[in-house]
């Protein structure tokens, strides 16, 4: 029977720890033990994805979001790692080098635009790459369409909002960064980008793509972050045949959108 640990480590040979940023906290961060015969891949280790995962018997969750970020300084029920050790699930979370990983976050991202030539930026986590020439509205539209079919749907509103500034010419090399990589709309400029899309970007990193003249796409962090979670599915199964591997179907956007 496969064990935690082998999991573990068919989960660093698809996102080694060595690509992880030095702040960050990929890794088997809750260990149950025992064997492994069902995992649920996930975005975010939730109440609600416990619970899913403790209903369809998974003894393990491999999450992106890592379930222990900041130093815990006390735990109670109302904490998820305490959740996960009530209910014998196990956590392996692997976060800033699953987003650098060839096959990752970014490069899953990068495919459901049909990038060519695809090259890293901003330290190897994001993507840049040719795609056919499109206008930043369109583009847009493909961005909350795409998504939003590779996303859990919400209980109620759409389910992936998007935004974008538009400096005016048509794409054709494409930046692609997931979750919060706003601020690295220089870095896509240096590496020709026509457009940067990413998951959040505050008002100034607005203001200031446009007027260096790059068009800048917000999609969302969830929804730019939740499709890696089939393919980082369908690498564990072909890693570990013997192992069942079910992707969320509660992990959600936490947000609402009107």
């Amino acid at each position: 029977m496969i064990t935690v640990n082998q999991v573990y480590e068919a989960m660093q040979a698809i996102a080694p720890l060595e690509l992880a940023e030095h702040w960050d906290n990929p890794g088997l961060l809750v260990d149950c033990g025992g064997q492994v015969h069902r995992v649920l891949a996930a975005l975010d280790i939730t109440p609600e994805v416990v619970a899913e995962a403790a209903a369809k018997q998974c003894e393990m969750i491999v999450s992106h979001h890592p379930v222990i970020f900041d130093p815990l300084k006390k735990i109670g029920p109302q904490d998820v790692p305490f959740q996960l050790v009530q209910a014998g699930i196990s956590a392996i979370c692997m976060h800033t080098n699953l987003d650098a990983a060839e096959g990752g976050v970014n490069e899953v991202l990068a495919g459901i635009f049909g990038m060519k030539n695809m090259e890293t930026f901003a330290e190897g986590c994001g993507r840049v790459g040719a795609i056919e020439e499109i206008a930043v509205p369109e583009l847009a539209r493909k961005a909350q369409q795409e998504l939003a079919a590779r996303c859990n749907q919400p209980k109620n509103g759409p389910a992936v909002q998007v935004k974008f500034v538009d400096a005016g010419k048509p794409v054709k090399r494409l930046a692609v960064i997931s979750g919060a990589g706003g601020s690295l709309f220089a870095d896509a400029i240096a590496m020709g980008a026509g457009c940067l899309l990413t998951g959040e970007a505050n008002h100034h990193h607005a203001i200031d793509a446009k007027r260096l003249g790059l068009s800048l796409i917000a999609a969302g962090h969830y929804a730019t972050e939740f499709p890696v979670t089939a393919a980082v599915a369908a690498k564990l199964r072909a890693a570990l045949p013997e192992l069942e591997v079910l992707v969320s179907t509660e992990n959600r956007d936490p947000y609402t959108y009107l």
